[in-house]
């Protein structure tokens, strides 16, 4: 199986990763892998290990990024509270809640139908297109920047530093020296960026997260500088790359099942379900890790303390213990069913389910109902759309294709 886990981690398995997983899967529940971390193949050992905050995932910097030394990891991954654990996760998370409501989400679905329907008078307009330029960027991106704050003048630049960083978080042994001196460009220069663009909404606040964050307080309690700084980056990088690979790889897999498109024009009703689907079929993060505070038993493995696990959530996600006939794309799947379908592991379980999930469902739900409203024809123009080289944070680089109208 060794061979198996190197060709995981390699370019090569990027357009498909899930054989891969399947194999490891089918062979066993836990693989060694050369960084001395175990793989999780199996949903129920992986639900186990993501709902268990005796889990952490604090040391995901050492894991997976060990040459970079410990007193800079937070300078060089800027991911706030994403690998913390209590009671420094529930205190940094919670004054970001607070200024990152369901309400002020549900807020945001007018903004994001009006762009929506922009971002498709475009693409009709154009006729063939990139969706990933076209609209998988645009969306996301421009509600997480007018959310935070940052002028539409900056949009692509921090982009850019973006792409950089989400890049940034594979395994270092994996990542080329380029990689690594542009994940460090984009983490200085993101810091800096939002240190000028915080001091100014101190003198002059305005709608929006930025002064929300830089003012909020709970119990007293407030964000540091570091804290405020890292908790906006990861609110921006997080609030979109993950969605452009959600709405990418969706309209790819829908694409491929054009019975599933019909099904959802006949019943759109099932959207929000389908987003799910979407979702486990092809989750935008492919793995996470985190370390045991134990010794921790899953399944029949005891892992001593410290002991590190890769949850393999493109694996969890394709297990036919947990899912029937799991590589069948099947947009029903969680509409209304008896007995409910297990979690799709997507947005993580537990104390780290993903903040911004509303905020993602919502802006892919009403990017499918308006497609499939007003656009007849979808057509795919190649059978190879080319990845970009993410292993953490995996999506299409390019998805050519026509619409009519």
């Amino acid at each position: 199986m060794t061979e198996s886990v190197l060709a995981l981690f390699g370019q090569e398995s990027r357009p498909d990763p899930y054989s891969l997983c399947r194999r490891l899967r089918e062979a066993g529940p836990l693989h060694r892998t050369p960084l001395g971390l175990y793989l999780l193949t199996r949903h129920s050992d992986c639900v186990t290990v993501l709902q268990n905050s005796s889990w952490s995932h604090a040391d995901e910097a050492a894991q997976l990024h060990g040459e970079i030394a410990a007193d800079e990891a937070a300078e060089e991954l800027p991911t706030s509270f994403l690998w913390m654990d209590p009671p420094d996760h529930t205190r940094l998370r919670r004054l970001v809640a607070k200024a990152f409501t369901p309400r002020l989400v549900a807020g945001l679905r007018p903004r994001i139908g009006q762009l929506v329907d922009q971002l498709i008078d475009n693409a009709l307009d154009a006729g063939e297109f990139d969706l990933i330029e076209t609209i998988a960027y645009p969306l996301p991106l421009t509600i997480v920047c007018e959310l935070v704050g940052v002028p539409a003048s900056d949009h692509a630049m921090v982009q850019q530093w973006s792409q950089w960083l989400a890049r940034g978080f594979d395994p270092e042994v994996l990542l080329p020296e380029q990689a690594r001196a542009e994940r460090s460009t984009a983490s200085r220069d993101f810091q800096a960026y939002f240190r000028a663009l915080i001091d100014e909404r101190r003198r002059r606040p305005q709608d929006d997260l930025l002064s929300a964050l830089a003012t909020v307080e709970d119990q007293g309690d407030v964000l540091t500088g570091v804290e405020l700084l890292t908790s906006c980056v990861t609110t921006l990088v997080a609030g979109h790359e993950t969605t452009v690979n959600l709405v990418g790889s969706g309209i790819l897999a829908l694409l491929r099942s054009p019975d599933q498109i019909q099904v959802l024009r006949d019943r759109p009703e099932l959207i929000p379900a389908a987003v799910e689907e979407l979702l486990r079929y092809d989750p935008p993060v492919q793995l996470t890790t985190r370390s045991a505070k134990g010794p921790l038993t899953v399944g029949d493995h005891t892992f001593a303390d410290g002991e590190g696990v890769v949850v393999l959530i493109n694996a969890a996600n394709r297990d036919p213990a947990a899912f029937s006939d799991p590589d069948r794309l099947d947009v029903t799947r969680f509409h209304q069913r008896t007995p409910t379908p297990p979690h799709q592991l997507a947005f993580s379980l537990g104390i780290h389910y993903c903040l911004g999930a509303p905020l993602a469902l919502l802006e892919m739900e009403l990017l499918l109902e308006q497609l499939l409203r007003r656009v007849r024809t979808l057509e795919l123009r190649t059978d190879d759309p080319p990845y970009k080289p993410n292993i953490v944070v995996r999506g299409l680089a390019a998805l050519p294709i026509a619409v009519r109208g």
